[in-house]
């Protein structure tokens, strides 16, 4: 199974539409489940308490949505940048090997907390560029449709 876990619900139609989209093609590959947890609410202007804490608290609905035995990708901006075709290797090795279902954890907008970071087996850098939080939900769908398109040796990654 395919999981995606994130903070905050997806408000935006259209990119809802696409994500629905996704997730029905990734059905004949593998079995998907979006989990949203709910954001902390915070002022515009945060001390790094109030920050760390806003991280701690979305960090703890996060972890608690995880099983023991899942594979945490996280996406975060100190992660690892790859192309589709090692996102698929890294994909089929985790199935082939890893034994549990594939968490990819997106966190909040002021960032993933520490213990968070801790849980996860590998970090994910999608890009050096900045894209809203229910942007990145559709990206990582298209992205592991195509993983599962390289694996299955589908025309759809050219």
């Amino acid at each position: 199974m395919i999981k995606i876990v994130a903070v905050g619900k997806c408000r935006e139609k259209a990119l809802l539409a696409l994500i629905k989209e996704y997730e029905k093609r990734l059905g004949a590959f593998a079995k998907i489940e979006i989990i949203e947890v709910a954001d902390e609410m915070a002022p515009q202007s945060l001390s790094t308490a109030q920050m760390m804490e806003v991280k701690r608290k979305e960090g703890e609905r996060l972890l608690a949505r995880l099983k023991p035995s899942d594979h945490v990708i996280l996406l975060d901006l100190a992660g690892h940048m790859i192309d589709s075709v090692k996102l698929a290797e890294k994909i089929h090795n985790v199935q082939t090997y890893g034994g549990g279902d594939i968490a990819f954890v997106i966190g909040g907008s002021l960032g993933i907390s520490e213990a968070v970071i801790q849980r996860s087996d590998w970090r994910w850098k999608l890009s050096d560029l900045t894209f809203p939080h229910q942007m990145v939900r559709l990206l990582v769908c298209e992205q592991v449709y195509r993983a599962f398109t390289i694996l299955h040796h589908q025309p759809y990654h050219k």
